[in-house]
């Protein structure tokens, strides 16, 4: 069973019955199943029934540690087949499905809906998001307030949140498109220099980083929130259409031959910014790459794309934004983007302005 459809049951079959006042009910967040990736290996840790529960702020404060203790006496111990007790095991608290008599060590989270975004996000939705708001939140943590199921929503600001959510307005994703064209552009060229050189680990590495700029790029022009590293090979390869590019970039991985590896790339490169055009956010440019000044290396001129995008931007104070992006496009710490308010704070020290 598919963990949205086990917290779905989780809420209908026992959770619901049990309760007496407005509420909402979801599964968003942190996990592999919010996003729809989980398999059976994900059973065994972090996986099980389990879901959010959130109050009003006066509701949370009056009855929350009640509701959460009235779960544990009176959940059942097993549901769809699956134990509900969720351990906490080990220094980092990971958690396991595990038998129990008793009470059970319920996995519903009862909060105020701010105050969990707040931690999880390091911004409140509901109070407005700003330019700023969206560059320092990392696409991972927009994909998992976005993902997942909404089982009830009485309340209404989980739906709100997630229509707002939803995708990047226009303005921020032509900026973040045009930065994620510029990281390429800076670094196309050195798959064959490298080469060049006899050093083809080097000429190896940067095209597995124009690879992976290249799979993000696919899923920003595709309107998806590109996952964090375990996932974005499986999110590239459920965008429709894209089997032929799929086989390419691994056929740039596996090459021997800095030329066989730029070969590839070339047909990479022109595949993109062919999608690019059907995209529409530009007039069409040329999808044909060219060589790198009088160098014998095809690139694209990816400066044409960053151009285009830019001269659509509507807003003054986004297009005078630096081409750093958003936050995972000019950092890849996890200790960083997997906090609540370290990206913001770093976005806040790299810009200035909305």
């Amino acid at each position: 069973m598919k963990g949205v459809e086990l917290s779905r049951r989780l809420y209908f079959d026992a959770v619901r019955p049990l309760l007496d006042r407005p509420h909402t009910a979801a599964l968003i967040g942190p996990g592999s199943e919010v996003l729809g990736f989980d398999t059976d290996r994900s059973t065994d840790h972090d996986w099980g029934p389990r879901l959010q529960l959130f109050l009003t702020a006066d509701d949370l404060a009056t009855h929350g540690t009640a509701i959460h203790e009235m779960l544990a006496d009176r959940l059942p111990h097993r549901i769809a087949g699956y134990p509900i007790s969720l351990v906490a095991v080990g220094e980092h608290g990971t958690r396991h499905m595990r038998e129990s008599t008793g009470r059970v060590e319920h996995a519903v989270a009862v909060a105020e809906l701010g105050a969990w975004l707040n931690g999880l996000i390091g911004v409140n939705p509901l109070e407005g998001m700003t330019t700023r708001d969206w560059l320092g939140t990392p696409a991972q943590r927009l994909a998992e307030v976005t993902g997942g199921a909404v089982f009830h929503d009485d309340l209404g600001e989980l739906s709100r949140v997630r229509r707002t959510l939803a995708w990047y307005p226009d303005d921020v994703w032509r900026h973040v498109l045009a930065c994620q064209w510029q990281r390429i552009g800076q670094e196309d060229a050195f798959v064959g220099r490298c080469g060049e050189t006899g050093d083809e680990l080097g000429s190896t590495v940067v095209a597995a980083r124009v690879v992976r700029d290249l799979m993000r790029l696919c899923l920003l022009l595709h309107r998806r929130y590109p996952p964090y590293s375990k996932w974005l090979g499986t999110a590239f390869a459920r965008l429709p259409g894209i089997g032929a590019l799929h086989a390419t970039l691994s056929a740039v991985l596996s090459a021997g031959h800095w030329q066989d590896r730029q070969n590839h790339l070339v047909y990479a490169y022109e595949t993109v910014a062919e999608l690019h055009n059907r995209g529409g956010l530009t007039v069409p440019l040329d999808p044909r790459t060219r060589p790198f000044h009088n160098r014998p290396f095809q690139v694209l001129e990816v400066g044409r794309f960053v151009a285009a995008l830019r001269a659509g931007i509507t807003d003054p104070a986004v297009r005078a934004l630096p081409l750093t992006g958003a936050v995972d496009q000019f950092a890849d710490s996890t200790d960083v983007l997997s906090h609540g308010t370290r990206p913001h704070l770093l976005t806040a020290a790299l810009y200035e302005g909305p």
